[in-house]
């Protein structure tokens, strides 16, 4: 009768590998331990944060364009008010919407550069993943 469990039927014992020929450098439960490590939790934790630090980066540089935007261009008319220049009409009340939303320019801008900050790991990461 034919043997069915993948051993032909000429092997013997003693030709099979023994636990001393294969590999063990790292075993089952050490590959285990590298996972469940506080260490390797931690990196995840990290590239999450960095990964988290990068989209905020992203949406305060959404946020800062649309300011921006919404500013518009009233350095010149600034610079006339701050020559003494009257302004009238169309022009003062572009400067009157532009002077009041530079706070919110002021913030973005603030915004921007904290999350800038804060992203900077991310260059590392991602040169040691790019390579």
């Amino acid at each position: 009768m034919a043997q069915k469990n993948g051993v032909k039927a000429g092997t013997s014992v003693q030709e099979l590998p023994t636990a001393s020929d294969v590999d063990d450098s790292v075993t089952i439960e050490e590959s285990a331990k590298v996972e469940d490590s506080p260490d390797a939790v931690e990196d995840v934790k990290d590239i999450d944060e960095i990964l988290n630090s990068l989209k905020a980066l992203l949406s305060t540089v959404d946020k800062l364009q649309k300011v921006r935007q919404d500013v518009g261009d009233i350095k010149p008319l600034i610079v006339q008010m701050l020559d003494g220049e009257l302004l009238a009409g169309e022009e003062l009340e572009q400067l009157k919407a532009g002077v009041s939303s530079l706070s919110r320019l002021v913030r973005a801008y603030s915004d921007h550069q904290a999350a800038l900050a804060k992203a900077q790991p991310a260059r590392e990461l991602l040169d040691q993943v790019l390579k």
